[in-house]
Formats: C-alpha cells, structure tokens, sequence
C-alpha cells in the first residue's frame, strides 16, 4: 500500500529511458494478503542484464516503513560497502548494519507536507536518487511524468524533487539524516 512496486518501476523507467542504461524492475509478493510486506527489486546496469532472479546480495536495500524492521532480515544479504536507506521519524535502537552506509530520512513527513497523505513511493525514490546518484533528479522527474497521470504527477515530483535534494545534501555531507 506504500507504492514499493510502483518505486521500483520509477527507478527503472528513469535510468532506461532517461539515462540510457539498461534496468530491470520487478515485484516479489510473499503471502498474498491485505498489508502483507511486498518486496520489489530493480537492477541497474550498463550492459544488458540476463539475469532474471530475485536479488540475493543488492547493492542497497531501501525500507518504506521502519516497522518491517520487526522481522529481522530486511538488510539480510546487503553487500559491505552497500547502502541502507530507512524511511523512520527516529533513529532505531540496534541495527547489525557493519559496513554499510546508513540514511535514515523522515519521508513519510515530508510526503504529508507536500502531498498531503503519507505516500512515499515517489520521494522514497527520490532520497535515493539524490544519495546514491545512480539516476539523475531529471530523469526521476521524467520517469513520473510517464508513470503518473498529469493531476498527481507534478505534486509527486515536488515530493521527489525535495526528497532527491535532501539525499543529495546527505550524500555532501556524508552523513545521515
């Protein structure tokens, strides 16, 4: 219900299309219920990508909401040196996070300031963008012109558009939020 799928498809669509790059986006759903955790992957690379199974060992790992935590195995798999991005309004207590870089954003209050509702989706996708600069904050806006109807679309590239400058001034800073 927080649009993981739909971020997923963003980060594609903007590296493909706006940056030339090749990417593959797909959704992993476990028990099929109402409010049960999804999971969505997107690769991104240079080169075609071949490879078609889920993601053992990412690169980043992105968590929409901080009770997925309770689980325990969120960041299961994420490589040293990876990226660990958390949309929470407090720093956790205890997270088994060696070697990885770690952001934690306050997202869902910045999508109810600007959009009015905590949907996340598209400013999750921006912090990203903005953090890692694996896709620039054109092509994210682009990537939601074409995935979103004109009426929510420029209010998610607002929320997008402050996400990806606060990931960039973390990124500057090389610090967390």
């Amino acid at each position: 219900g927080q649009g993981v799928v739909v971020a997923a498809r963003l980060l594609g669509r903007a590296a493909a299309v706006y940056e030339g790059r090749y990417a593959q986006s797909f959704p992993s759903f476990g028990t099929e219920r109402r409010g049960a955790p999804v999971k969505a992957f997107t690769r991104l690379d240079d080169r075609p990508i071949r490879d078609r199974s889920q993601i053992y060992a990412p690169d980043c790992v992105v968590v929409f909401d901080v009770t997925l935590l309770e689980g325990g195995d969120t960041w299961q798999g994420l490589r040293h040196g990876g990226i660990f991005l958390l949309n929470a309004p407090f720093e956790p207590h205890s997270l088994p996070l060696q070697g990885v870089t770690f952001y934690r954003v306050d997202v869902t209050a910045l999508a109810r300031e600007v959009l009015g509702q905590p949907l996340v989706n598209t400013a999750m996708v921006g912090v990203l963008a903005g953090i890692t600069g694996w896709v620039s904050g054109e092509a994210v806006k682009g990537a939601i012109f074409d995935l979103f109807p004109a009426r929510l679309a420029e209010k998610n590239w607002l929320a997008a558009e402050k996400a990806y400058l606060l990931g960039q001034e973390l990124r500057d800073k090389g610090r967390r939020a």
